[in-house]
């Protein structure tokens, strides 16, 4: 059993982004280049290629494309500790504008947001071929595990795809600051673990394109990895954006005791095709 703490500020009172003066980008009409982060010295995203359009590019506010507080990558009751998480998903509870904030429930579980694709009126997946780009930024504090990445339906078959049609576009972990680790479960030639990619309270943009034959990823328009594996031909898979909280385990510190709140920061999230 765990211990109830005191209750925490309610979510929706929270503040947005907390770069001064700063507004969110407007999102790109389709068939449009992709508009870059507003904050000066951050890269922008790369414009859409002759032949490309931007197919995605909905607010996490849009219920029509983002369902919050449920994924079929979590079981049934929201709770996930076999995978090191504290994290419970609450239907309904995702981030506030562009902020993803965890609160603390008991002293072994959070109220994490997430937003997802999956079960949506828009029914929105990725392809092989894809470009996925957003704009991040993480404050490094203890405890927090935020992360972009993909999960898949399962087969005709009723099989689930290749480690569940899982590319993480990125997860973080404040033991290491400045590094991200970047992931592919569907043809897993091992995730890489780059330092120095990112520094935390700095806007970076995070680009991922899902080829058949190699996955590649960009931080601020330069190629960091490609992992000459690809996610194949038949790969398809929904979106998710969240924060998690570690649970201790591999290295990853849990939240300091008197931590009520976690966050981050993403936005201006597109998909590019063709």
């Amino acid at each position: 059993m765990t211990d109830p703490l005191p209750p925490t500020v309610p979510p929706a009172t929270l503040p947005g982004p907390t770069v001064p003066g700063q507004a969110a980008p407007a999102p790109a009409a389709p068939g449009s280049t992709v508009p870059g982060p507003t904050v000066p010295g951050q890269a922008t995203p790369a414009p859409a290629a002759p032949g490309s359009t931007v197919v995605f590019d909905a607010p996490f506010s849009d219920r029509t494309q983002w369902a919050a507080g449920v994924s079929s990558a979590y079981p049934p009751n929201g709770l996930n500790p076999g995978d090191n998480k504290l994290d419970h998903l609450v239907p309904g509870y995702g981030p506030n504008g562009d902020q993803f904030t965890a609160v603390r429930e008991t002293s072994r579980r959070w109220r994490t947001p997430l937003v997802t694709t999956e079960n949506t009126e828009g029914g929105f997946e990725l392809l092989p071929g894809d470009l996925l780009q957003a704009q991040c930024l993480l404050p490094g504090t203890q405890g927090g595990w935020p992360a972009l990445w993909t999960w898949g339906r399962d087969m005709a078959s009723g099989q689930s795809q290749p480690g569940h049609g899982e590319v993480d576009v990125f997860e973080y972990h404040d033991d290491h600051p400045q590094m991200l680790e970047l992931s592919n479960h569907v043809r897993n030639g091992g995730p890489a673990y780059l330092d120095g990619l990112v520094t935390p309270g700095q806007w970076f943009t995070i680009g991922c394109r899902f080829g058949v034959d190699s996955v590649t990823w960009t931080v601020n328009g330069t190629q960091v990895f490609a992992d000459g594996q690809g996610v194949g031909p038949a790969w398809r898979a929904w979106i998710i954006v969240n924060l998690s909280v570690a649970g201790g385990l591999w290295g990853h510190r849990r939240p300091r005791p008197d931590a009520r709140q976690l966050s981050w920061h993403c936005r201006g999230l597109t998909v590019q095709r063709g």
